[in-house]
């Protein structure tokens, strides 16, 4: 699964408790949130799933080393270091336009070429 959208994100929110913030809206999304707060909630998620790709990362690296990877693992962990790059530029993105004063919404997933092609 890539990384998600913040439109994805933001569908996932069904049935999140009013203790969160807000009311749950039908459809998604939180009725009476500040678009900080929904940014914020964005950002949890987001940072949510790049622990499950890590989760997943780490044990495949760790089953590599142990007894090596068949070739559709291997494949996997490729396409988890991809995604997990995408994800991690994401929030970099949405917290950049945050402080820059922008709308952290309008970040957008990066293709594969562009994040692979950062020099770390």
């Amino acid at each position: 699964m890539p990384c998600p959208s913040a439109d994805a994100l933001r569908s996932s929110w069904e049935g999140v408790p009013s203790g969160a913030g807000g009311t749950a809206a039908p459809g998604g999304g939180i009725i009476g949130e500040t678009t900080t707060k929904e940014s914020e909630m964005d950002d949890r998620q987001l940072l949510g799933r790049i622990g499950a790709l890590v989760e997943e990362e780490h044990a495949l690296e760790h089953q590599a080393t142990a007894n090596g990877l068949d070739e559709e693992q291997q494949t996997r962990l490729q396409h988890l270091e991809v995604q997990l790059d995408q994800c991690w530029d994401l929030l970099r993105q949405r917290r950049a336009r945050r402080d820059a004063g922008l709308d952290p919404e309008d970040a957008q997933v990066r293709p594969e070429g562009t994040v692979e092609g950062y020099l770390q």
